[in-house]
């Protein structure tokens, strides 16, 4: 364990003279040295090609390649920040990412020149395109060089990850080498990682879970990095395999794709130990155990470092872990603590409507700040507290429940409900690959509940399912439920939820809904999304509009 190492420099320079196996991606492996080689070949090329009097900032769009980590590596030797540029985003708001964050170097592959095509982007950025003859020509001179941290410190900047806010355009949030060599360090030994592991890396580089929670602990333990250039639910238990994975990270679906594939009898012959990330849910995390025999570890973690919860033996079904001195749950009107959270003996949240509150933080943290943008720092760090944006509630004993953020909460006939809890109970309906809650807009003030639902749907037996959870309060039940062959997710597999509350009922694909006073479920008709009980604005708005119902 590299303790004594305060700059993710230092540890790649720690890996200088290691001939051990030390990072895979399809058909080739490089050892640790020619990882750290390859690292000070590019802070060499990157100190010549950065203009003095520019911010040294490398905008990075690849997939997951060698020459992901090869790039961070080099940009911590350079004293330089890689900004994480997402290849879901085009045209304009492509550029904007790349603008904001003063990139003066971008480093792409083939399979992405032609997202650049087109952009307005100044002379003054160059792109390096990897895997040509030309690139290779460029990094030929600087073939010897030897990684030097020697003059970096811990204060020096090396992220510059995009985060996305409920609204407006991302923020991109800086993480210095400290705060990533220290992150690395604190998982590696919660996790107890070893120089013969190996991480295996199946979320996009460009998002802080795989850097911060997979890259950064094996860079910190020595250990090795397997990585699958895109997401593959289908291919990763034979990857796992193939490169003896010990370790995985994951976020919003992924595990439920995972799930969904076709079980076999030796799924439980794997070298996995551990699965760390978010937005499983319990019953996933429970049937991912039973058939592939690996404890998910779910953690809660603000991707800008400002607060986290971590999972403690004791730690009640349901609840993400203990507060630690600092965390509280406050109302953000009031700022005022929100009192405890009190359940039945079924699980039922019962007091909901005041329990619930934004997580917060009035301990010193380790937040940096976003790069450019005071006015999202003011917003996050409001009164001296680190605002985390997302619900929570906090039960007598002191452990926190995730209910969401600040944006999914749901206000049903005066009564404040969390998307997260509703969700965990829907979770358990058989015939739900996935499932999403949401608001609609209600017709006479507030909200009203609706769910998408991925895979099979009764519409009887799923109100048949819902009389029968004992922890679903009676002003949960979902009003409309949107059957979607596949769940609309972003770039790091977390459920698109935006965009389901801005298509709401009047989406393509097939809506039912249960009418007020009613248990059962109907099909959403044309006539009903002009009614007074669906449509807040009533038929002549939809028709003004241009939103004329679709079914299919």
């Amino acid at each position: 364990m590299e303790s004594g190492r305060r700059t993710v420099a230092e540890l790649v320079a720690g890996r200088w003279g290691d001939h051990r196996p030390g990072l895979w991606c399809e058909d080739r492996t490089l050892t640790h040295h020619e990882v750290a080689a390859g690292a000070a070949a590019r802070a060499a090329l990157l100190a010549d090609l950065l203009p003095p009097d520019a911010e040294p900032h490398v905008g990075v769009l690849l997939d997951n390649t060698p020459e992901y980590p090869l790039w961070l590596g080099a940009a911590a030797l350079a004293g330089a920040a890689v900004a994480g540029v997402n290849p879901t985003r085009r045209g304009p708001e492509l550029a904007r990412d790349i603008l904001h964050t003063e990139c003066r170097i971008v480093v792409t592959e083939r399979t992405h020149l032609p997202l650049l095509d087109g952009l307005a982007l100044p002379d003054t950025v160059r792109v390096l395109v990897t895997g040509i003859e030309e690139y290779d020509t460029l990094l030929a001179p600087y073939r010897d060089a030897v990684p030097d941290a020697s003059r970096r410190t811990p204060g020096d900047r090396l992220l510059l990850y995009f985060t996305s806010g409920s609204t407006g355009a991302p923020k991109a949030a800086v993480c210095s080498q400290g705060r990533l060599a220290a992150a690395g360090r604190s998982l590696a030994d919660r996790f107890g990682v070893r120089e013969d592991d190996v991480h295996y890396v199946c979320m996009p580089m460009f998002h802080g879970n795989a850097v911060i929670a997979d890259w950064a602990p094996a860079l910190a333990a020595g250990a090795g990095v397997a990585l699958r250039r895109r997401f593959s639910a289908s291919r990763f238990l034979a990857d796992v395999r193939a490169c003896n994975a010990t370790y995985f990270t994951y976020v919003g679906r992924a595990v439920q794709y995972i799930l969904a594939t076709e079980e076999r009898d030796d799924d439980r012959d794997n070298p996995l130990r551990t699965g760390f990330g978010t937005e499983a849910g319990a019953a996933d995390a429970a049937a991912f155990e039973r058939r592939f025999g690996v404890r998910l570890v779910e953690g809660y973690g603000s991707s800008e470092g400002g607060a986290a919860v971590q999972w403690t033996p004791g730690t009640p079904p349901g609840a993400v872990g203990p507060a630690t001195p600092g965390l509280v749950v406050l109302d953000p009107e009031t700022r005022r603590e929100c009192p405890p959270a009190v359940f039945d003996a079924a699980g039922q949240l019962l007091n909901g409507d005041e329990a619930i509150g934004e997580l917060v933080n009035r301990a010193p943290n380790p937040f940096e700040g976003y790069w450019r943008n005071p006015r999202a720092d003011a917003e996050r760090l409001r009164g001296g507290w680190y605002w985390t944006g997302d619900l929570f509630c906090r039960d007598a004993d002191g452990y926190l429940y995730f209910a969401g953020r600040a944006d999914d909460r749901l206000r049903v006939d005066g009564e404040n409900l969390a998307a997260a809890m509703i969700e965990n109970i829907l979770a358990r309906y058989d015939g739900a690959d996935a499932v999403a809650v949401y608001a609609v807009p209600d017709p006479v003030t507030g909200d009203q509940v609706m769910a998408a639902v991925a895979g099979g749907f009764d519409p009887a037996g799923f109100a048949e399912f819902l009389l029968a959870q004992p922890d679903l309060g009676t002003k949960m039940a979902p009003r409309f439920v949107r059957v979607v062959e596949r769940m609309p997710v972003t770039a790091t597999n977390k459920i698109h939820r935006a965009l389901l509350r801005r298509e709401g009922v009047r989406c393509a694909d097939l809506v039912w809904w249960r009418p007020p006073g009613g248990r059962a479920y109907r099909r959403l008709t044309p006539e009903d999304l002009e009614g007074p009980l669906v449509s807040p604005r009533g038929p002549s708005y939809v028709r003004r509009q241009g939103l004329e119902p679709r079914t299919r």
